[in-house]
């Protein structure tokens, strides 16, 4: 078989160190240079590094502890809160690359990984947004390859110890970043049944993978358990709600409008030509995991447990959470992780197909290396492109700097005394952003003014506790009109709506409203309305 590249049949290694660290210096540059600023959630996460704790309202811990770690080397900046992020995708790569190329023996596939990795919108975007998904996803990739390490008999029949003590660790870790990682004990039981079913099963494997898994849960679910408890199990019941397990979400099982919108954004995170090569990657692994004949070929019986593996780490949960989308809203970034899966399957999909040496294929070979070259360069330059605000896929990043600015401008000029002015809004989002990119990075509350649901900001102590008598500015967003009823019950006086456009690049991009408020009685609305 004529290979596509020859080079990267003489120097994988060279390749993928190349390919690993050159995006990790452009996306440090990117970052650095404030092409975008923060997406919202991430200045949350910023935020909560001011108030570090065992667990979040919606999220666990790792994800504050991390960005904690790189702002206290890089400062409260940008760049310090998605240092990690494009660390972590680093390692991810890293984990990956070695992971196919020297414990499978494929360094061209593992190329193909790299290649796949970097041009999926979904980790290019993980890989400068610090989101939890970003340390979820590495310690998914970890789990996925110790799983196959200890599913390797020894010389003895038997299944190894140590990569089930690591595995443990690495799925506590993942805990500690998202609840998602729970996934991993189905998915690793069906793996176990497809061992059976091959006759490939090492002894003491089921109780070693048990046991592991319970001690990682221990690990992982101990943080979160102890701050539930202390806080009337808030955060798991968030979950139940977000998940359609509770409220008014459970009581309609079966809806068709989310289901279009939930395939179209699948089909833009994983680009479409890319979700193809993996489901034909899939098609072929799931024929090759079935394969019961006995044989001595220790190749085939390997390739038949990764195929398993690889199979089972990227159909079910795609599919689990296509199904779901019948039931509930399900949020794009949920199937992050079968994409790991799927990246792979998708290298070996592509590997094959250009093995053959002749036809179509073969001859536009080239055109894909290049295809993901200018899709990863086009991701970041997006924002130097003359496109309309609607269609900017950055559009819900812009702003925020200019806000901070006028923000800073009317608390200067507005008041009396500026030093007595905190800021304040209706949604932990806009709160967050506002707590990052106001001047000075100041305090700033959430005020429970509507029917919205809760969020961390209700659990921190409001303005009440030692702001009575200060000013405030309070912000909205888009414009509106008309003055807010819970304002007038909290503060002697309440200017008329201040609106304010943002631009872009000298375009109008969004727009927010301002309210100057003038002396808080000390009234914090509390509603509890059991919107979690």
């Amino acid at each position: 078989m004529r290979s596509m590249f020859p080079a990267f049949d003489k120097r994988p290694h060279l390749w993928a160190a190349a390919i690993i660290l050159t995006t990790f210096l452009i996306r440090v540059v990117y970052v650095a240079t404030g092409q975008i600023t923060l997406v919202q959630d991430e200045a949350q996460y910023w935020d909560w590094t001011r108030h570090l704790q065992l667990t979040y309202y919606s999220k666990g811990p790792l994800i504050a502890w991390i960005i904690h770690v790189w702002t206290s080397v890089f400062g409260d900046t940008e760049l310090g809160v998605r240092f990690g992020s494009i660390f972590g995708s680093l390692l991810t790569q890293t984990v990956l690359y070695l992971g196919v190329a020297k414990l499978w023996n494929k360094p061209r596939v593992a190329l193909w990984s790299l290649l796949i990795f970097n041009t999926t919108a979904i980790f290019a975007g993980l890989s400068i947004l610090m989101t939890t998904d970003n340390p979820f996803m590495l310690t998914w990739t970890c789990c996925l390859f110790l799983l196959y390490l200890g599913s390797r008999s020894q010389a003895d029949g038997r299944a190894p110890v140590w990569p089930f003590v690591l595995l443990s660790l690495c799925f506590g870790i993942g805990i500690l970043a998202k609840y998602t990682m729970l996934g991993f004990i189905g998915l690793s039981g069906m793996f176990w049944l497809a061992l059976l079913y091959q006759r490939a099963c090492p002894k003491g494997f089921f109780t070693r993978l048990a046991a592991s898994l319970l001690v990682g849960l221990f690990l992982g679910f101990l943080p979160t358990l102890i701050w539930n408890i202390q806080h009337d199990f808030v955060g798991y019941k968030h979950v139940l709600h977000l998940i359609g397990a509770s409220g008014k979400k459970a009581q309609a099982f079966f809806h068709l409008k989310r289901v279009p919108e939930h395939l179209s954004a699948q089909i833009g995170l994983a680009l479409p030509w890319w979700l193809v090569f993996m489901f034909l990657g899939a098609w072929r692994a799931g024929r090759t995991a079935l394969e019961r004949r006995p044989t001595t070929d220790m190749d085939r019986i390997e390739e038949r447990r990764r195929s398993a593996l690889l199979f089972l780490f990227f159909v079910p949960v795609w599919l689990f959470f296509f199904l779901w989308s019948f039931h509930a809203k399900i949020m794009p970034n949920w199937t992050t992780v079968s994409y790991v899966a799927g990246c792979i399957l998708a290298a070996q999909a592509m590997d094959r197909l250009f093995q053959r040496g002749s036809g179509f294929a073969w001859k536009i070979r080239k055109l894909w290396p290049a295809l993901a070259v200018a899709i990863f360069l086009l991701m970041h330059t997006a924002q130097l492109l003359p496109l309309p605000f609607s269609m900017d896929p950055t559009r819900r990043v812009k702003g925020w700097r200019e806000l901070g600015e006028v923000i800073e401008e009317h608390r200067l000029h507005g008041f009396d005394d500026p030093e007595r002015v905190f800021i304040m809004s209706n949604l932990y989002d806009m709160t967050a952003a506002l707590a990052f990119y106001v001047p000075g990075q100041p305090r700033t509350y959430c005020a429970w003014v509507d029917s919205r649901r809760m969020n961390q900001y209700d659990l921190w102590p409001g303005p009440d506790a030692d702001k009575v008598g200060w000013d405030a500015i309070y912000v909205k967003k888009r414009l509106k009109n008309g003055v807010v009823k819970d304002l007038q019950a909290m503060f002697d006086s309440v200017s008329e709506p201040i609106h304010v456009q943002t631009m872009y690049n000298g375009v109008p991009s969004r727009t927010f409203t301002l309210f100057l408020c003038k002396g808080y009685n000390g009234f914090w609305p509390k509603r509890h309305n059991n919107k979690f």
